[in-house]
């Protein structure tokens, strides 16, 4: 008989942020697999299904004493919502910086979630050319689903106890927020922040970028004396990807770049330019869309007339100063990346608030 929130105690590692009084834990669906605090054949099937090899994600709560093994279960598993940070290419959950603890400590019942996905970071897929319906955002926004389906964080069927999943992704993450399945949440249960949202359904210039990044990409995978080139090539493509960014974000995409199968990232990029899927939703009632003026990976009018096209309301859409990295408070922009950072804050906790609320009412 599996204690569905036993698994909380089965944590790499653990450690703590004194500056936001928060601590962390970090997990693997293997690892819990392998102890037994999660079932295996469920474990091995979602896994099958997303074409990964494992799932790793951080969490983060904040706390001013070290919450014990004991107390994790009552203090994670019965917070009022939870906020789950999917990042973008070639990223982990390191680029998400102390975004996740600063959450935290503004409303202490909510618990960040961060985690390692669509094969980049220390969520690997089985196979070094995945299949691109794993690789495109579709596909990453089904593994997360999935995943958090197994941990059982959701309020489950007779649970008393009001629960919201807050949604926040960053480029290639903020597009997988726009295929979540709406059919299985009730109104009110799940809110989405799509920050820089690489979803290029209308940006043909954009679209072909990517593929032929792909394509240039997997070619230096295959073909050795092609290496020289991608020395000269991938800090361009890092200087992009992590444009207005930290020098600690910027080398951690460096470190993924480098660390990742050329496959896996020639794939990714590929499948940005051939998604051609368009969503289809609901409602949109608890979702925001923010958008950086200066952001060269996210073409801004075709971004817009996009979210015309899906009907989004004026109100549910930011346009700021900013780059694609605008809520990283790097040296370039600093002073509005600063400010773009509180404003998406305000959005997390405010679109939560509201949709508990919601919850309440129904």
């Amino acid at each position: 008989m599996f204690n569905q929130h036993e698994w909380l105690k089965g944590y790499n590692s653990r450690n703590s942020s004194p500056e936001f009084h928060a601590q962390n834990a970090s997990y693997s669906l293997m690892t819990l697999a392998e102890k037994g605090m999660l079932k295996r054949d469920e474990v091995s099937g979602m896994l099958l299904d997303t074409g990964l090899r494992d799932f790793t994600w951080h969490i983060t709560w904040a706390e001013d004493y070290d919450t014990t093994d004991d107390e994790l279960e009552a203090r994670i598993g019965e917070a009022e919502g939870y906020v789950v940070f999917i990042h973008g290419w070639t990223g982990s959950n390191v680029i998400w910086e102390d975004l996740p603890a600063r959450i935290v400590a503004r409303n202490r019942k909510l618990v960040a979630l961060v985690v390692d996905h669509n094969g980049f970071g220390q969520t690997p897929f089985i196979h070094p050319t995945p299949d691109i319906v794993h690789c495109n955002p579709i596909g990453a926004m089904r593994a997360v689903e999935s995943w958090f389906e197994l941990l059982k964080l959701r309020r489950q069927p007779g649970e008393r106890q009001l629960k919201t999943v807050n949604f926040v992704g960053h480029s290639m993450g903020g597009a997988a927020l726009f295929f979540l399945d709406e059919t299985k949440w009730r109104l009110g249960e799940q809110t989405r922040t799509a920050l820089a949202p690489a979803l290029l359904l209308h940006d043909e210039m954009h679209r072909t970028f990517y593929t032929t990044l792909g394509l240039g990409i997997g070619l230096v995978g295959r073909l050795r004396f092609l290496e020289i080139v991608d020395d000269i090539v991938s800090p361009a493509v890092i200087d992009i990807l992590a444009d207005g960014a930290t020098e600690r974000v910027k080398a951690e995409h460096t470190r993924i770049y480098a660390e990742t199968p050329k496959s896996v990232t020639a794939r990714t990029f590929a499948a940005m330019g051939v998604i051609d899927q368009h969503p289809e939703p609901r409602q949109w009632e608890f979702m925001r869309v923010v958008l950086g003026h200066k952001d060269r990976l996210v073409g801004l009018i075709p971004a817009l007339n996009l979210m015309e096209e899906l009907n989004l309301d004026v109100d549910q859409i930011r346009v700021v100063l900013g780059t694609h990295y605008l809520f990283s408070v790097g040296d370039e922009m600093a002073r509005v990346h600063e400010q773009n950072r509180a404003l998406i804050m305000h959005d997390i906790l405010h679109l939560h608030t509201r949709a508990l609320q919601k919850q309440k009412e129904g």
